[in-house]
C-alpha cells in the first residue's frame, strides 16, 4: 500500500482499511492547522489506487468499510470519486461504506446530481471538520466556508442520505468565549443532526497563523478549566440523540456516551477531572503537540 507523507484518520477508523487517493490537503490554509504544511497536494493515479486495492485484497479478503485518505479527499470531482468507488466495488463487491474527510467547501462544490450519484456509489458517509458553530470563530478559522454554508451544506447531505460525523474543537474561540461558542455549536448540531460528534481540544502549533496571533497577543487561549466548562455547556445544550466522543488525546477529560441518556455520567466525569487535576494546570493552557 502506498502512503505519501503524513497520513491521518479519525480515531474511530483505527481498524478501517485506508486507501490513498490524494496526498496532503488542497486547502492547507486553516489558521490552526499544520498537518500538511510540508506536503504538496497531489491526486493519486487510478492505476496506483487499483494496485493498492489488489494488494489489500490479498491481506484483507473481505471488508465492509474503507476510508479514503488524505486530508480532504472529498475535494476530488464527483467523476473521479465515482471512478474510485467503481474500482473499490470491483475488488470488494460487498463494501457497504466508502468514507473520507470532507470539508464544507467540498460539499458546496458538488451539485445535487453529484451527491445523488455518490450516494448510489456507496460514498454514504463523511467526516466533516466543522470545528465550530460560532460565526466569528468560523470566519477566523479560514476553512473556506462561512457559518451559513455549514448549515446549508450539511443539510444537503441529509437530503441525499449521506451521513456525516461532525468534528469540532473545544477552546477554539479563545479566552472568555467558550460558553458562547458551545451555545452556537450545540445549535448547529441540533439543527443538522450528525451521525456522531467528536471533540478535540485546541493546540497552538508552530508555524500556524494561530501561533503568530498568540505570540502577538491577538489571540488569547482558553484555560483548561474554561475548556472543560465549555464541554459541559455543550453536553447540556445538545438536545438531539447523538453519540458524543470527547475521547481525543488532546482532551483533559475522557468522556463518551450517547446523548441525552448518558449526559449525567459524562458531566460527572468532567467534574471528577476538575477535582483531581492540579489547579495550576486548570488555570493555564496546556501545550498540545498533535491534532
Amino acid at each position: 500500500m502506498k502512503y505519501t507523507g503524513p497520513t491521518f484518520r479519525p480515531p474511530l477508523e483505527a481498524n478501517t482499511l485506508l486507501l490513498q487517493v490524494t496526498v496532503g490537503c488542497a486547502h492547507n490554509k486553516c489558521s490552526f492547522c499544520t498537518m500538511y504544511k510540508e506536503t504538496k497536494f497531489q491526486i493519486e493515479s487510478l492505476e496506483q489506487i487499483e494496485k493498492d486495492l489488489r494488494e489489500a485484497k490479498e491481506k484483507r479478503p473481505s471488508i465492509d468499510r474503507i476510508f479514503l485518505v488524505n486530508g480532504d479527499a472529498f475535494v476530488l470531482s464527483a467523476r473521479r470519486l465515482k471512478e474510485i468507488s467503481d474500482k473499490i466495488i470491483e475488488v470488494y463487491p460487498d463494501i457497504k461504506t466508502i468514507t473520507m474527510y470532507g470539508a464544507v467547501r467540498n460539499i458546496k462544490d458538488k451539485t445535487d446530481e453529484d451527491l445523488e450519484m455518490l450516494r448510489k456509489a456507496r460514498i454514504n458517509e463523511l467526516w466533516v471538520g466543522i470545528e465550530s458553530g460560532h460565526k466569528e470563530t468560523v470566519t477566523y478559522l479560514n476553512k473556506g466556508h462561512d457559518l451559513n454554508d455549514a448549515y446549508v451544506q450539511l443539510e444537503r447531505l441529509s437530503t441525499f442520505d449521506i451521513a456525516f460525523n461532525g468534528i469540532f474543537m473545544l477552546g477554539i474561540a479563545g479566552h472568555n468565549k467558550g460558553l458562547e461558542n458551545a451555545q452556537a455549536t450545540a445549535q448547529l448540531i441540533n439543527k443538522t443532526k450528525p451521525k456522531l460528534v467528536g471533540f478535540t481540544s485546541l493546540g497552538i502549533f508552530k508555524g500556524s497563523k494561530l501561533e503568530k496571533d498568540y505570540l502577538s497577543g491577538d489571540f488569547s487561549p482558553a484555560t483548561e478549566y474554561e475548556i472543560l466548562q465549555e464541554e459541559k455547556h455543550l453536553l447540556n445544550h445538545i438536545t438531539i440523540e447523538v453519540p458524543f466522543y470527547g475521547t481525543h488525546p488532546t482532551n483533559a477529560a475522557n468522556v463518551k456516551g450517547i446523548l441525552p441518556k448518558d449526559r449525567d455520567n459524562m458531566l460527572l466525569e468532567i467534574d471528577e477531572t476538575i477535582k483531581i487535576v492540579d489547579e495550576d494546570f486548570l488555570n493555564a493552557s496546556a501545550n498540545r503537540y498533535s491534532l
